[in-house]
Protein backbone atom coordinates (compact mmCIF):
# COMPACT_ATOMS: atom_id res chain seq x y z
CA UNK A 1 0.00 0.00 0.00
CA UNK A 2 1.15 3.63 -0.47
CA UNK A 3 3.56 5.02 2.08
CA UNK A 4 2.37 7.69 4.53
CA UNK A 5 3.07 11.26 3.38
CA UNK A 6 4.78 13.82 5.62
CA UNK A 7 4.78 17.48 4.54
CA UNK A 8 7.42 19.96 5.75
CA UNK A 9 5.89 23.45 5.93
CA UNK A 10 6.77 26.86 7.32
CA UNK A 11 7.41 30.44 6.28
CA UNK A 12 10.29 31.21 3.88
CA UNK A 13 13.92 30.79 4.92
CA UNK A 14 13.43 28.80 8.12
CA UNK A 15 15.42 25.76 6.90
CA UNK A 16 12.73 23.47 5.45
CA UNK A 17 14.86 22.28 2.52
CA UNK A 18 17.84 21.77 4.81
CA UNK A 19 15.72 19.55 7.05
CA UNK A 20 14.31 17.71 4.01
CA UNK A 21 17.84 16.93 2.81
CA UNK A 22 18.94 15.91 6.30
CA UNK A 23 16.10 13.38 6.62
CA UNK A 24 16.38 11.85 3.14
CA UNK A 25 20.17 11.80 3.37
CA UNK A 26 21.15 13.77 0.29
CA UNK A 27 21.10 17.26 -1.21
CA UNK A 28 17.94 16.95 -3.29
CA UNK A 29 16.19 20.24 -2.54
CA UNK A 30 17.93 23.49 -3.49
CA UNK A 31 19.33 25.08 -0.34
CA UNK A 32 20.06 28.78 -0.60
CA UNK A 33 19.92 31.61 1.89
CA UNK A 34 17.22 33.45 -0.01
CA UNK A 35 13.45 33.27 0.52
CA UNK A 36 11.39 31.63 -2.21
CA UNK A 37 14.03 29.31 -3.72
CA UNK A 38 11.84 26.20 -3.31
CA UNK A 39 8.83 26.91 -5.49
CA UNK A 40 7.78 23.32 -6.23
CA UNK A 41 7.11 20.54 -3.84
CA UNK A 42 9.69 17.80 -3.86
CA UNK A 43 8.93 14.19 -2.99
CA UNK A 44 11.36 11.62 -1.68
CA UNK A 45 11.02 8.32 0.17
CA UNK A 46 12.59 8.19 3.62
CA UNK A 47 12.82 5.68 6.47
CA UNK A 48 13.24 5.84 10.24
CA UNK A 49 13.11 2.97 12.73
CA UNK A 50 11.77 0.66 10.05
CA UNK A 51 8.89 2.98 9.09
CA UNK A 52 8.91 4.17 5.50
CA UNK A 53 7.22 7.38 4.44
CA UNK A 54 7.24 9.92 1.60
CA UNK A 55 8.62 13.29 2.60
CA UNK A 56 7.28 16.40 0.83
CA UNK A 57 9.27 19.64 0.76
CA UNK A 58 7.19 22.78 0.14
CA UNK A 59 7.76 26.37 -0.76
CA UNK A 60 7.66 28.86 2.11
CA UNK A 61 4.21 29.93 3.29
CA UNK A 62 3.88 33.70 2.90
CA UNK A 63 0.63 35.59 3.17
CA UNK A 64 1.56 38.40 0.82
CA UNK A 65 -0.69 38.72 -2.21
CA UNK A 66 1.76 38.73 -5.11
CA UNK A 67 1.28 35.93 -7.66
CA UNK A 68 4.36 33.83 -6.84
CA UNK A 69 3.88 33.73 -3.06
CA UNK A 70 0.17 33.09 -3.56
CA UNK A 71 0.93 30.07 -5.74
CA UNK A 72 3.52 28.79 -3.25
CA UNK A 73 1.00 29.13 -0.44
CA UNK A 74 -1.57 27.13 -2.41
CA UNK A 75 1.06 24.45 -3.04
CA UNK A 76 1.91 24.12 0.62
CA UNK A 77 -1.76 24.08 1.62
CA UNK A 78 -2.40 21.30 -0.90
CA UNK A 79 0.58 19.38 0.42
CA UNK A 80 -0.82 19.67 3.95
CA UNK A 81 -4.20 18.45 2.75
CA UNK A 82 -2.60 15.35 1.18
CA UNK A 83 -0.25 14.65 4.10
CA UNK A 84 -0.77 12.14 6.89
CA UNK A 85 1.42 14.27 9.21
CA UNK A 86 3.07 17.70 9.08
CA UNK A 87 6.42 19.03 10.32
CA UNK A 88 6.01 22.77 10.94
CA UNK A 89 9.44 24.42 10.89
CA UNK A 90 10.04 27.74 12.64
CA UNK A 91 13.21 29.80 13.07
CA UNK A 92 14.21 29.76 16.74
CA UNK A 93 16.80 32.51 16.23
CA UNK A 94 14.30 34.91 14.71
CA UNK A 95 11.62 34.05 17.27
CA UNK A 96 7.88 33.91 16.79
CA UNK A 97 6.49 35.97 13.88
CA UNK A 98 3.00 36.90 12.74
CA UNK A 99 3.53 34.68 9.66
CA UNK A 100 4.23 31.72 11.95
CA UNK A 101 0.93 32.44 13.68
CA UNK A 102 -0.88 32.56 10.32
CA UNK A 103 0.66 29.22 9.29
CA UNK A 104 -0.42 27.72 12.61
CA UNK A 105 -4.01 28.82 11.92
CA UNK A 106 -3.95 27.01 8.55
CA UNK A 107 -2.52 23.89 10.20
CA UNK A 108 -5.22 23.81 12.85
CA UNK A 109 -7.85 23.88 10.09
CA UNK A 110 -6.35 20.78 8.42
CA UNK A 111 -6.87 18.68 11.57
CA UNK A 112 -3.64 16.80 10.78
CA UNK A 113 -1.07 15.74 13.42
CA UNK A 114 1.66 18.39 13.60
CA UNK A 115 5.23 18.37 14.93
CA UNK A 116 6.62 21.81 15.72
CA UNK A 117 10.35 21.93 14.88
CA UNK A 118 12.24 24.95 16.24
CA UNK A 119 15.19 25.05 13.83
CA UNK A 120 18.61 26.76 14.02
CA UNK A 121 19.23 25.77 17.65
CA UNK A 122 22.92 24.93 17.99
CA UNK A 123 23.03 25.43 21.77
CA UNK A 124 20.19 24.15 23.89
CA UNK A 125 20.17 27.13 26.22
CA UNK A 126 16.79 28.77 26.76
CA UNK A 127 18.45 31.99 27.89
CA UNK A 128 20.20 32.39 24.54
CA UNK A 129 17.48 31.09 22.19
CA UNK A 130 14.00 31.33 23.75
CA UNK A 131 12.26 28.74 21.58
CA UNK A 132 9.66 28.33 24.36
CA UNK A 133 7.89 31.37 22.78
CA UNK A 134 6.50 28.95 20.21
CA UNK A 135 4.22 27.36 22.81
CA UNK A 136 1.93 30.29 22.02
CA UNK A 137 1.12 28.64 18.67
CA UNK A 138 -0.91 25.99 20.49
CA UNK A 139 0.70 23.11 18.58
CA UNK A 140 2.33 21.31 21.46
CA UNK A 141 5.96 21.16 22.56
CA UNK A 142 8.45 22.81 20.17
CA UNK A 143 11.28 20.37 19.42
CA UNK A 144 14.61 22.24 19.20
CA UNK A 145 16.75 21.08 16.27
CA UNK A 146 19.57 22.14 13.99
CA UNK A 147 18.91 20.83 10.49
CA UNK A 148 22.29 22.17 9.33
CA UNK A 149 24.22 20.32 12.07
CA UNK A 150 21.85 17.36 12.43
CA UNK A 151 21.31 18.10 16.13
CA UNK A 152 18.23 16.49 17.69
CA UNK A 153 16.77 15.50 14.30
CA UNK A 154 16.70 11.90 15.50
CA UNK A 155 14.43 12.89 18.39
CA UNK A 156 12.21 14.74 15.91
CA UNK A 157 11.92 11.62 13.75
CA UNK A 158 11.24 9.45 16.82
CA UNK A 159 8.20 11.62 17.50
CA UNK A 160 7.21 11.67 13.83
CA UNK A 161 6.93 7.90 13.44
CA UNK A 162 4.55 7.83 16.42
CA UNK A 163 2.17 10.05 14.42
CA UNK A 164 2.19 7.99 11.21
CA UNK A 165 -0.93 5.93 10.52
CA UNK A 166 -0.77 2.18 10.82
CA UNK A 167 -0.49 0.20 7.60
CA UNK A 168 -3.95 -0.10 6.07
CA UNK A 169 -5.28 -3.49 5.12
CA UNK A 170 -5.61 -4.08 1.41
CA UNK A 171 -9.32 -3.65 0.62
CA UNK A 172 -9.14 -5.92 -2.44
CA UNK A 173 -8.86 -9.73 -2.68
CA UNK A 174 -5.24 -11.00 -2.91
CA UNK A 175 -5.64 -12.22 -6.50
CA UNK A 176 -6.81 -8.78 -7.71
CA UNK A 177 -4.71 -7.36 -10.54
CA UNK A 178 -4.01 -3.67 -9.99
CA UNK A 179 -3.63 -1.59 -13.15
CA UNK A 180 -2.30 1.99 -13.22
CA UNK A 181 -2.91 4.01 -16.38
CA UNK A 182 -0.04 6.49 -16.61
CA UNK A 183 1.32 9.07 -19.05
CA UNK A 184 1.47 12.71 -19.95
CA UNK A 185 -1.67 14.87 -19.93
CA UNK A 186 -4.10 14.54 -22.82
CA UNK A 187 -2.82 11.20 -24.20
CA UNK A 188 -6.18 9.51 -23.63
CA UNK A 189 -5.84 7.87 -20.21
CA UNK A 190 -9.40 8.59 -19.08
CA UNK A 191 -10.78 7.53 -22.46
CA UNK A 192 -8.96 4.20 -22.19
CA UNK A 193 -10.25 3.61 -18.65
CA UNK A 194 -13.81 4.30 -19.80
CA UNK A 195 -13.39 2.03 -22.84
CA UNK A 196 -12.18 -0.83 -20.64
CA UNK A 197 -14.88 -0.32 -18.03
CA UNK A 198 -17.56 0.14 -20.64
CA UNK A 199 -19.05 3.13 -18.90
CA UNK A 200 -18.31 6.79 -18.30
CA UNK A 201 -16.83 6.51 -14.81
CA UNK A 202 -13.99 8.98 -15.41
CA UNK A 203 -14.36 12.55 -16.69
CA UNK A 204 -13.05 12.80 -20.25
CA UNK A 205 -11.96 16.17 -21.63
CA UNK A 206 -9.48 17.36 -24.25
CA UNK A 207 -8.19 19.88 -21.70
CA UNK A 208 -4.89 18.55 -20.29
CA UNK A 209 -5.03 17.81 -16.57
CA UNK A 210 -8.78 17.14 -16.23
CA UNK A 211 -8.12 14.16 -13.97
CA UNK A 212 -6.75 15.56 -10.73
CA UNK A 213 -6.88 12.53 -8.49
CA UNK A 214 -5.98 8.87 -8.83
CA UNK A 215 -9.37 7.14 -9.02
CA UNK A 216 -9.80 3.44 -8.17
CA UNK A 217 -12.36 1.55 -10.27
CA UNK A 218 -12.71 -2.12 -9.23
CA UNK A 219 -14.36 -4.46 -11.74
CA UNK A 220 -14.55 -8.11 -12.75
CA UNK A 221 -14.13 -9.70 -16.15
CA UNK A 222 -14.31 -13.40 -17.01
CA UNK A 223 -14.16 -14.37 -13.35
CA UNK A 224 -11.06 -12.26 -12.60
CA UNK A 225 -10.86 -9.25 -10.29
CA UNK A 226 -9.18 -6.00 -11.33
CA UNK A 227 -8.70 -2.47 -10.04
CA UNK A 228 -7.90 0.11 -12.68
CA UNK A 229 -6.55 3.49 -11.60
CA UNK A 230 -6.74 6.57 -13.80
CA UNK A 231 -4.01 9.02 -12.84
CA UNK A 232 -3.45 12.68 -13.50
CA UNK A 233 -1.07 13.36 -16.38
CA UNK A 234 2.49 14.02 -15.23
CA UNK A 235 4.45 16.89 -16.80
CA UNK A 236 7.94 18.25 -16.35
CA UNK A 237 8.03 20.50 -13.29
CA UNK A 238 8.64 23.68 -15.30
CA UNK A 239 5.55 22.92 -17.43
CA UNK A 240 3.20 22.63 -14.46
CA UNK A 241 1.17 25.76 -13.90
CA UNK A 242 -1.81 24.79 -11.78
CA UNK A 243 -1.32 23.96 -8.10
CA UNK A 244 -3.97 21.23 -8.34
CA UNK A 245 -1.97 19.56 -11.11
CA UNK A 246 1.18 19.55 -9.00
CA UNK A 247 -0.85 18.12 -6.15
CA UNK A 248 -2.03 15.28 -8.39
CA UNK A 249 1.48 14.11 -9.31
CA UNK A 250 2.14 12.58 -5.91
CA UNK A 251 -1.07 10.57 -6.20
CA UNK A 252 -0.03 9.35 -9.64
CA UNK A 253 3.30 8.14 -8.25
CA UNK A 254 1.47 6.45 -5.39
CA UNK A 255 -0.74 4.69 -7.93
CA UNK A 256 2.38 3.32 -9.64
CA UNK A 257 3.77 2.24 -6.26
CA UNK A 258 0.77 0.01 -5.55
CA UNK A 259 0.01 -1.33 -9.04
CA UNK A 260 0.89 -4.71 -10.52
CA UNK A 261 0.77 -3.57 -14.15
CA UNK A 262 1.40 -0.06 -15.51
CA UNK A 263 -0.23 0.85 -18.82
CA UNK A 264 2.07 3.53 -20.23
CA UNK A 265 0.10 5.55 -22.78
CA UNK A 266 2.01 7.10 -25.66
CA UNK A 267 0.48 9.54 -28.14
CA UNK A 268 0.87 8.15 -31.66
CA UNK A 269 0.70 11.66 -33.10
CA UNK A 270 3.65 12.87 -30.99
CA UNK A 271 5.87 9.82 -30.53
CA UNK A 272 8.05 9.26 -27.48
CA UNK A 273 8.96 12.39 -25.52
CA UNK A 274 11.48 12.99 -22.75
CA UNK A 275 8.67 13.21 -20.22
CA UNK A 276 7.38 9.81 -21.40
CA UNK A 277 10.81 8.40 -20.55
CA UNK A 278 10.74 9.93 -17.08
CA UNK A 279 7.25 8.67 -16.29
CA UNK A 280 7.73 5.10 -17.47
CA UNK A 281 11.26 5.11 -16.03
CA UNK A 282 9.72 5.53 -12.57
CA UNK A 283 7.55 2.43 -13.11
CA UNK A 284 10.59 0.51 -14.40
CA UNK A 285 12.69 1.48 -11.36
CA UNK A 286 9.87 0.36 -9.08
CA UNK A 287 9.90 -3.06 -10.74
CA UNK A 288 6.40 -2.87 -12.19
CA UNK A 289 5.15 -4.91 -15.13
CA UNK A 290 4.73 -2.51 -18.05
CA UNK A 291 2.74 -2.45 -21.29
CA UNK A 292 3.41 0.32 -23.82
CA UNK A 293 0.04 1.39 -25.19
CA UNK A 294 0.24 3.58 -28.29
CA UNK A 295 -3.04 5.49 -28.37
CA UNK A 296 -4.68 7.56 -31.15
CA UNK A 297 -3.47 5.05 -33.74
CA UNK A 298 -6.60 5.88 -35.78
CA UNK A 299 -5.17 9.36 -36.44
CA UNK A 300 -2.04 8.07 -38.18
CA UNK A 301 -1.82 7.71 -41.96
CA UNK A 302 -0.57 4.19 -42.48
CA UNK A 303 0.99 1.91 -45.02
CA UNK A 304 2.37 -1.61 -44.62
CA UNK A 305 5.57 -0.29 -42.97
CA UNK A 306 4.10 2.28 -40.54
CA UNK A 307 3.79 0.04 -37.48
CA UNK A 308 7.26 -1.45 -37.94
CA UNK A 309 8.79 2.03 -38.23
CA UNK A 310 6.97 3.21 -35.12
CA UNK A 311 7.98 0.09 -33.22
CA UNK A 312 11.62 0.58 -34.15
CA UNK A 313 11.49 4.20 -32.97
CA UNK A 314 9.93 3.21 -29.64
CA UNK A 315 12.62 0.59 -29.05
CA UNK A 316 15.34 3.13 -29.81
CA UNK A 317 13.88 5.75 -27.48
CA UNK A 318 12.93 3.32 -24.70
CA UNK A 319 15.81 0.86 -24.96
CA UNK A 320 15.64 0.08 -21.23
CA UNK A 321 12.14 -1.36 -21.80
CA UNK A 322 13.06 -4.06 -24.31
CA UNK A 323 10.95 -6.49 -22.27
CA UNK A 324 7.74 -4.41 -22.49
CA UNK A 325 5.17 -5.42 -25.15
CA UNK A 326 3.41 -2.78 -27.25
CA UNK A 327 -0.23 -2.40 -28.25
CA UNK A 328 -1.51 0.01 -30.90
CA UNK A 329 -5.03 1.15 -30.05
CA UNK A 330 -7.62 3.88 -30.32
CA UNK A 331 -9.40 4.46 -27.05
CA UNK A 332 -11.86 6.70 -28.91
CA UNK A 333 -12.96 4.09 -31.49
CA UNK A 334 -12.15 1.16 -29.13
CA UNK A 335 -9.86 -0.34 -31.79
CA UNK A 336 -7.91 -3.21 -30.13
CA UNK A 337 -9.02 -2.11 -26.65
CA UNK A 338 -10.13 -5.71 -25.79
CA UNK A 339 -6.49 -6.74 -26.30
CA UNK A 340 -5.42 -4.55 -23.38
CA UNK A 341 -6.88 -6.74 -20.61
CA UNK A 342 -5.61 -9.88 -22.37
CA UNK A 343 -2.10 -8.41 -22.27
CA UNK A 344 -2.56 -7.30 -18.66
CA UNK A 345 -3.39 -10.90 -17.66
CA UNK A 346 -0.37 -12.18 -19.56
CA UNK A 347 2.25 -9.81 -18.13
CA UNK A 348 0.80 -10.12 -14.60
CA UNK A 349 1.29 -13.89 -14.87
CA UNK A 350 4.82 -13.37 -16.18
CA UNK A 351 5.70 -11.00 -13.32
CA UNK A 352 4.51 -13.58 -10.78
CA UNK A 353 6.32 -16.56 -12.35
CA UNK A 354 8.60 -18.72 -10.20
CA UNK A 355 11.31 -21.06 -11.46
CA UNK A 356 12.01 -24.26 -9.48
CA UNK A 357 15.42 -23.99 -7.83
CA UNK A 358 16.79 -27.08 -9.59
CA UNK A 359 15.74 -25.75 -13.01
CA UNK A 360 17.18 -22.33 -12.23
CA UNK A 361 20.57 -23.77 -11.27
CA UNK A 362 20.63 -25.98 -14.35
CA UNK A 363 20.04 -22.90 -16.48
CA UNK A 364 22.79 -20.89 -14.73
CA UNK A 365 25.24 -23.79 -15.05
CA UNK A 366 24.58 -24.18 -18.78
CA UNK A 367 24.83 -20.41 -19.30
CA UNK A 368 28.18 -20.17 -17.51
CA UNK A 369 29.54 -23.13 -19.46
CA UNK A 370 28.50 -21.56 -22.77
CA UNK A 371 29.89 -18.15 -21.81
CA UNK A 372 32.24 -18.22 -18.79
CA UNK A 373 31.93 -15.42 -16.22
CA UNK A 374 34.35 -12.47 -16.38
CA UNK A 375 37.26 -11.85 -14.05
CA UNK A 376 40.30 -9.68 -13.51
CA UNK A 377 43.99 -10.56 -13.60
CA UNK A 378 43.88 -12.40 -10.28
CA UNK A 379 40.37 -13.81 -9.91
CA UNK A 380 37.43 -15.03 -11.95
CA UNK A 381 33.81 -14.77 -10.96
CA UNK A 382 32.38 -18.05 -9.71
CA UNK A 383 28.64 -18.60 -9.38
CA UNK A 384 28.05 -21.36 -6.83
CA UNK A 385 24.27 -21.51 -6.89
CA UNK A 386 21.15 -19.41 -7.45
CA UNK A 387 17.74 -19.01 -5.93
CA UNK A 388 14.67 -16.95 -6.77
CA UNK A 389 14.15 -14.43 -4.00
CA UNK A 390 10.78 -13.04 -5.05
CA UNK A 391 8.28 -12.09 -7.72
CA UNK A 392 6.75 -8.84 -8.99
CA UNK A 393 9.41 -8.33 -10.21
CA UNK A 394 11.12 -11.72 -10.54
CA UNK A 395 14.22 -11.41 -8.36
CA UNK A 396 17.18 -13.78 -8.39
CA UNK A 397 20.01 -14.13 -5.86
CA UNK A 398 23.32 -15.46 -7.17
CA UNK A 399 25.76 -16.68 -4.52
CA UNK A 400 29.25 -15.97 -5.80
CA UNK A 401 32.86 -15.72 -4.64
CA UNK A 402 33.30 -11.97 -5.30
CA UNK A 403 30.16 -9.89 -6.06
CA UNK A 404 32.24 -6.97 -7.41
CA UNK A 405 33.40 -9.21 -10.28
CA UNK A 406 29.81 -9.38 -11.63
CA UNK A 407 29.96 -6.98 -14.58
CA UNK A 408 26.68 -5.44 -15.71
CA UNK A 409 27.16 -6.94 -19.19
CA UNK A 410 27.34 -10.46 -17.75
CA UNK A 411 24.30 -9.73 -15.60
CA UNK A 412 22.49 -8.69 -18.78
CA UNK A 413 23.62 -11.94 -20.44
CA UNK A 414 22.12 -13.98 -17.61
CA UNK A 415 18.91 -11.93 -17.77
CA UNK A 416 18.66 -12.69 -21.48
CA UNK A 417 19.10 -16.39 -20.77
CA UNK A 418 16.28 -16.26 -18.23
CA UNK A 419 14.01 -14.51 -20.72
CA UNK A 420 14.83 -16.90 -23.57
CA UNK A 421 13.99 -19.92 -21.43
CA UNK A 422 11.14 -18.64 -19.24
CA UNK A 423 9.70 -15.57 -20.94
CA UNK A 424 9.17 -12.95 -18.23
CA UNK A 425 7.66 -10.73 -20.92
CA UNK A 426 6.50 -7.36 -19.71
CA UNK A 427 8.38 -7.39 -16.42
CA UNK A 428 11.78 -6.20 -15.26
CA UNK A 429 14.13 -8.82 -13.79
CA UNK A 430 16.32 -8.13 -10.79
CA UNK A 431 19.62 -10.03 -10.30
CA UNK A 432 21.65 -9.60 -7.12
CA UNK A 433 25.09 -11.19 -6.66
CA UNK A 434 25.77 -12.07 -3.03
CA UNK A 435 28.97 -13.31 -1.45
CA UNK A 436 28.73 -16.90 -0.25
CA UNK A 437 29.63 -17.06 3.40
CA UNK A 438 30.77 -19.91 5.64
CA UNK A 439 32.30 -22.16 2.96
CA UNK A 440 35.79 -22.47 1.54
CA UNK A 441 35.93 -20.70 -1.83
CA UNK A 442 38.34 -22.22 -4.29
Amino acid sequence: MPKPIVAIVGRPNVGKSMLFNRIVGSRIAIVEDMPGVTRDRLYQDAEWQGREFTLVDTGGLDFAEDVITSQIRKQAELAMREADAVIFVVDARAGLTTTDEEVAKVLRLTDKPVLLAANKVEQFDLAKIPYYDFYRLGLGDPIPISAAEGLNTGDLLDELVKLLPEQEEDPYPPDTIRIAVIGRPNVGKSSLVNAILGEERVIVSNIPGTTRDAIDSPFERNGKSYVIVDTAGMRRRNRIDLPAERYSVVRALRAIDRCDVALMLLDATEGVTEQDKRIVGYAHEKGKAIILVVNKWDLIEKDDKTMNKFEKKIREELSFLSYAPTLYISALTKQRVPKVLEMVDFVAEQAGRRIPTADLNNLIREATQATPPPGDKHKKLKIFYATQGGVKPPTFILFVNEPELMHFSYERYLENQLRENYGFEGTPIRIFPRKREGKEQQ
